[in-house]
């Protein structure tokens, strides 16, 4: 096999509305059971394995190949659904995107005393590594189910997106200057003028919903699998990622 143990603890989808003109945001749980395209020797596509969602990104490099299969998988998942451009980024981007804004402010539930005591219950501004500590910990905390962790990453990514609207003018230039300092942590197949494009042309957006799909967390034979309901699956693509007939 041609693999990597980078796994994807953290996977979202942006869907840019523009009946609406909203940016909604479908965040998948990482333990999501689907079928994932898995890489041989070379890199060669090798058939497909039944497994989590995050194990997806395990197959390549870890750099574009591991990014353009997780992203294969996901479209998969959606029946085919398009996706338009990819960004990967390492655990240790997102204290500079959270700085860059100024700090997120966020509701803490959860019990953070055993991982980051800084960490306190109700509203908090995250600063650097507490908010790493905020959307990667899963274990010591509250039931330290990764159920748990999507609801904490609905929650960051609505604070990160109202502290990004809070820099008003300079939003667009706030979040180039971001990306470029993040550049060295990400993989990704959208350039800097790409970017700029899409800046321009969906920058007034407001943030629209964000979205988790319904299912069954189970224990399986190796690791905890989360079950999606494909009722709901059809609904969520019917919804956000189609327009109706005119």
């Amino acid at each position: 096999s041609y693999n990597n143990p980078g796994a994807a603890d953290m996977v979202s989808l942006l869907v840019f509305d523009q009946k609406s003109e909203k940016i909604h945001v479908i965040a998948f749980n990482r333990d999501t059971m689907m079928d994932i395209p898995v890489l041989g020797l070379k890199g060669q596509p090798a058939g497909t394995i039944n497994g989590q969602l995050a194990l997806a990104h395990t197959y390549g490099s870890g750099l574009t190949d591991s990014s353009a299969n997780l992203r294969k998988a996901v479209s998969a998942f959606l029946y085919g659904a398009q996706i338009n451009y990819y960004v990967t980024m390492n655990m240790d981007a997102i204290s500079i995107m959270n700085d860059a804004v100024g700090g997120v402010t966020v509701n803490v539930t959860d019990d953070f005393s055993e991982i980051d005591p800084s960490i306190t219950k109700g509203e908090i501004t995250l600063t650097g590594e507490q908010a790493v500590n905020f959307v990667r910990s899963r274990r010591g905390i509250g039931e330290g189910l990764n159920l748990n962790r999507v609801e904490r990453h609905k929650e960051y990514m609505s604070g990160f997106m109202k502290a990004l609207d809070q820099t008003a003018d300079s939003s667009t230039s706030t979040l180039l200057t971001a990306y470029d300092e993040a550049l060295p942590y990400m993989v990704t197949d959208c350039t800097n003028k790409t970017l700029m494009s899409l800046m321009e042309r969906y920058g007034d957006y407001q943030l629209g919903d964000i979205i988790t799909l319904k299912g069954e967390n189970v224990m399986g034979k190796q690791y905890m699998e989360y079950h999606v309901d494909e009722e709901a699956l059809d609904d969520m693509i019917l919804s956000y990622l189609y327009a109706p007939k005119k």
